[in-house]
Formats: C-alpha cells, structure tokens, sequence
C-alpha cells in the first residue's frame, strides 16, 4: 500500500506564491505517475499536474501552465507543486496521487481514474 501526506497549503493574496508537498510512504516502488488534483466548492476534481516518474516528464493543466511547476526529489520520495502567480480561482483543496502505468500522455496523466492511492487534501485559498 501507499501513503501519501500533502502539506504547504495555506492562504494567500492574488499574486502570491506557495509550494505544496506530498510525501510518499509504504511501498512506493508500486507506483510511477504522480498528480495534483484540486476540488473547488461545488465543482468537479480536476487534474493540475502531473509527473511521470519512469521518464520524468511533466503534464500540466492549460490554466496553470507557466505559473506552477511540479518536480520530485526521489530521495525524499516527495513531489511538490510550486504554484506561482495564484489567482482567486486557484481556491480549492489540493489532493495529490499516486498510480502505476506502462505510458503516459496528457489526458491519462490528469485522470482521477489513472490514480490509485490519494492524499487527503491541503487547502489553498487565494484572496
């Protein structure tokens, strides 16, 4: 099985800055595709980011593209989200997730249904 523990969230004025982390335990070497997912009031969850670990490639949203960046640091088993240029949009709690599959693309990499084990969220409010 995989844990996995978000933290970084917090509130923030529009423009700001803030980086999210997601910590990974149990048995990690099961997976090679992380994502961050987030979930305003009343909307559906929606894909952010995502990082393919078997060849580190990077998928992003198109409303977030040039403002965050995720990236991994494999000895600390933690992925994390710098989210840059927020937006009052941006508001919502942030879930990461971890899942295993032979490729990638785009549209598999921000599917809810690519991903097997989830966090329980960080909240991220821009005002």
């Amino acid at each position: 099985d995989v844990q996995l523990v978000e933290s970084g969230g917090g509130s923030v004025q529009a423009g700001g800055s803030l980086r999210l982390s997601c910590a990974a335990s149990g048995y990690t070497d099961s997976t090679n595709c992380v994502g961050w997912f987030r979930q305003a009031p009343g909307k559906e969850r929606e894909g952010v980011a995502a990082i393919y670990t078997g060849g580190s490639t990077t998928y992003y949203a198109d409303s977030v593209k040039g403002r965050f960046t995720i990236s991994q640091d494999n000895a600390k088993k933690t992925v994390y989200l710098q989210m840059n240029s927020l937006k009052p949009e941006d508001t919502a709690m942030y879930y990461c997730a971890a899942g295993r599959h032979p490729w990638m693309n785009a549209i598999r990499a921000l599917d809810i249904n690519t991903y097997n084990y989830w966090g329980h969220g960080t909240q991220v409010t821009v005002s």
